[in-house]
């Protein structure tokens, strides 16, 4: 059994996992209708259109 030479200190454990806490930014493409970026697999917040159809109406602010 394998057994670790010496106790690590919270310094070089959190070195270690800081590879794995970093931010990943999310993907993001632009609006087929509009233009805008929006997330992918999310409706457009500019225009209300997903995959091509209308899904909700926009009230846009004067």
């Amino acid at each position: 059994m394998a057994v670790p030479y010496g106790r690590k200190s919270r310094s070089k454990s959190r070195m270690r996992r800081a590879a794995n806490m970093r931010y990943i930014p999310k993907d993001s493409s632009l609006c087929s209708n509009c233009g805008e970026p929006k997330a992918a697999h999310h409706i457009c917040g500019a225009c209300g259109q997903y995959a091509g159809r209308q899904v909700i109406k926009v009230v846009e602010a004067e």
